[in-house]
């Protein structure tokens, strides 16, 4: 979630059906290379609204992943088919989360001082952290999929991608934003209560389904669950602490590891106490 060029505007006072659609296309729009309808258009402080449906969006990337994954599990060995899933989701998001993760990467690694990290992130070279960083975070990830069984894989797919897209905009709901000079400018410098009880709805709905469907314990679930939310809280302390807030980097940073530690934790043998 890299920093793109907008302008805020306060939210309209008649908010009906087809805003909420606009915002939701806008969102999509911005995260993903899907094309959206022209009938849509665009308004800069649509940007700032479109947080809620951040969740949402992670559906359409999870069903996609699926999708790739669930076809090409049928040709190729379970690695192969979670390498071609994972490529799908990064090319279908313009590598877009993954830049941000590599940018906190090259800005963090290092003991500078809060305006050098700044300034690092802004840095569209890639570092000696950002390459380590990216390339054990795909390897964590990859790894861990491959290790799941092929209903697991896809129960996985459809929690994490709503899942760390929420725990995204936690940052947005919680903490500030610290890039107010220059060309950036956030996605969104605030998110109201009521987006955010929004976007959690699209974070639980998939994780209420699984369960339903019986495709993974909630015991699995559970720590999984919390695995991606201590990673959240573990970065967010960080980025308190460096930066005195977030940037859109750090919105990427935290779909990213979170995601990953939604897999690690679902993985995990967990002890006999916990999973009877």
């Amino acid at each position: 979630m890299s920093d793109k060029d907008f302008t805020s505007a306060p939210p309209s006072c008649s908010e009906g059906p087809l805003y909420q659609l606009r915002l939701f296309f806008t969102a999509l729009q911005f995260f993903t290379r899907l094309p959206i309808p022209r009938w849509v258009g665009f308004q800069p402080h649509w940007l700032q609204h479109a947080t809620r449906y951040f969740p949402l969006v992670g559906w359409i990337v999870a069903w996609a992943c699926a999708l790739v994954y669930l076809l090409a599990v049928q040709f190729w060995p379970q690695m192969v088919a979670v390498l071609l899933s994972t490529a799908a989701g990064i090319w279908l998001t313009g590598a877009f989360h993954e830049d941000g993760f590599a940018d906190v990467c090259d800005g963090l690694g290092g003991a500078v001082s809060r305006e050098r990290a700044l300034e690092i992130m802004r840095d569209s070279r890639l570092g000696s952290y950002g390459v380590i960083g990216i390339v054990a975070l795909l390897l964590a990830k990859l790894a861990a999929l491959q290790a799941l069984l092929p209903l697991q894989v896809l129960a996985v797919l459809g929690m994490a991608h709503p899942l760390s897209r929420w725990l995204a905009t936690c940052l947005i709901w919680r903490m500030d934003y610290v890039r107010e000079e220059g060309k950036a400018k956030p996605l969104a410098q605030q998110m109201g209560h009521g987006e955010f009880l929004l976007a959690t709805s699209f974070a639980v709905l998939p994780v209420i389904g699984v369960i339903a469907l019986g495709m993974m314990s909630w015991q699995r679930i559970a720590a999984g669950v919390l695995l991606a939310a201590l990673a959240t809280i573990w970065l967010a302390s960080r980025f308190r602490r460096r930066l005195g807030g977030y940037t859109g980097d750090c919105l990427g940073a935290v779909q990213q590891l979170s995601e990953t530690a939604f897999y690690l934790g679902a993985l995990a043998s967990l002890p006999s106490w916990w999973n009877p």
